[in-house]
């Protein structure tokens, strides 16, 4: 028996009827979405101290207040985004953004708040149905998710469904219009098989290890406590967090005592009884990165509790680049320095590897800045910062190569699960003009066609 089967069918009677295309329906279910982050406020954020230890700091700034902007623009911007695109200088030559149909969104556990609904805010302004795959790793916000969520939208056009790997894996037997995945490249790889027996399009979000480049012409505390934050934000559970430093061992020598002084100022002199440092998300992850602290020299933390999940804000140097923590993700709050002679080898180190989400750069030198921008590649970029860059909704989110295809945030989550329909109206009569392209074909059709062409590119139709 398919658990899926009558509530995807179900789905795309409910898409096939055209209840989402109207602009009015949309922008209800998106005003639904905002009641659901207002109305549910504590809840959410007991949920997500409950899962992550997550402070409500943090709960607010990166899960709560962006999905709430992101309902926020959609609604404000939902009529603009919708109206057909004129394509050229003829009013019957458009673009028209059309629903793909039946959407799924599987999201990830490290910010099961944002990474589900700031997506859905995206297939919901562009019409489509949707099925939403919460996390079952996170635990209590997947039970508010399924239990909460599905009150303020509509049934029969929205449905959470819930399993681990073997229902997700047989969810994605059946066929979407599009698949929305975030997590790991690994499981990136199974989901495009999978969606690729239905030619189905897929957004990946994914992961990588994030370079940070620290140039010598530095502030060293400033850079310190802008690194320290975004590392260790989260238990340094987030995708587009630094996931290691390269620096000249002078720079490192003047770096560590700023981290730790920026540790101390964040989380105290016992970071375990803060209340402003997450936790690890399961015993199987915290097994992993216990592993990771055996890297290297621990230079700043190291210190473990498996009974609570913790890991202390953790520095490592000496580290190599065979070892394990420098061969995955480490999805924790553990930092390798590792020393480079110069930018050019920085660079080239960046090079070697596979394209990260995101890539940081500090210096005082805006051309340091500048070329580490230039000649190297990443989903995203930001300079002399942390990963402020995914906060503005102006600006595509997404990765490149192994960490990613596609983009999000903004107009770019309408654009994302909207098919751009090519569409041209032509006149049924003139018939006349067109006898220049019907054969029999003669040199001189052949130059009149081709000066029109030329001269009129963007809205030659006689073609």
């Amino acid at each position: 028996m398919d658990p899926f089967e009558d509530t995807l069918r179900r789905l795309r009677e409910a898409f096939a009827s055209g209840r989402t295309r109207p602009a009015e329906f949309r922008a209800a279910q998106l005003e639904g979405l905002g009641r659901f982050l207002r109305d549910n406020r504590q809840l959410l954020l007991d949920a997500l101290a409950q899962d992550l230890h997550k402070s409500t700091f943090e709960a607010e700034v990166s899960e709560i207040a962006i999905s709430q902007s992101e309902v926020d623009l959609a609604l404000r911007n939902l009529q603009a985004w919708m109206k057909d695109e004129r394509a050229t200088q003829l009013d019957s030559a458009f673009i028209r953004k059309e629903p793909f149909g039946l959407v799924l969104i599987i999201a990830p556990w490290n910010y099961p708040l944002n990474l589900t609904l700031v997506p859905l805010v995206g297939a919901i302004a562009a019409g489509n149905c949707v099925v939403l795959k919460p996390s079952e790793i996170s635990k209590s916000m997947e039970k508010v998710l399924a239990e909460v969520l599905p009150r303020y939208l509509d049934q029969g056009c929205f449905a959470v469904v819930l399993g681990g790997p073997a229902e997700t894996a047989q969810l994605l037997e059946h066929r979407f219009d599009h698949v929305f995945f975030t997590g790991s490249p690994c499981v990136g790889k199974i989901v495009m098989a999978a969606a690729a027996k239905h030619l189905t399009p897929v957004t990946l979000e994914l992961g990588g290890k994030n370079p940070c480049y620290v140039d010598d012409d530095c502030d060293p505390q400033t850079v310190a406590n802008r690194v320290a934050w975004f590392r260790y934000f989260n238990a340094g559970q987030t995708c587009v967090a630094p996931d290691y430093v390269l620096c000249s061992p002078e720079t490192r020598e003047r770096l560590l005592p700023a981290l730790q002084n920026a540790i101390a100022r964040f989380y105290g002199d016992d970071p375990q009884r803060s209340p402003n440092l997450g936790h690890i998300i399961s015993q199987k992850h915290f097994k992993r990165l216990q592993g990771l602290l055996g890297c290297g020299r621990v230079a700043i933390g190291g210190q473990s509790d498996e009974s609570e999940r913790y890991i202390a804000p953790t520095v490592l140097v000496d580290v190599q680049e065979t070892e394990p923590v420098m061969q995955e993700e480490i999805f924790g709050p553990i930092l390798p320095l590792v020393s480079v002679r110069s930018l050019d080898e920085a660079i080239d180190f960046i090079n070697r590897r596979e394209k990260p989400l995101a890539l940081y750069a500090f210096s005082n030198s805006s051309q340091v800045v500048q070329r580490v921008l230039a000649q190297t590649s990443s989903g995203g970029f930001c300079g002399n910062d942390g990963f402020m860059h995914m906060t503005l909704a102006s600006l595509p989110f997404g990765g490149v190569g192994n960490s990613g295809m596609g983009r999000y945030h903004g107009k770019f989550s309408f654009d994302t699960f909207s098919h751009h329909r090519a569409c041209l109206l032509r006149s049924p009569g003139m018939e006349k003009i067109n006898d220049l392209r019907y054969p029999p074909y003669s040199l001189r059709n052949l130059r009149v066609l081709l000066v029109a062409m030329e001269e009129r590119r963007c809205s030659c139709t006689l073609l």
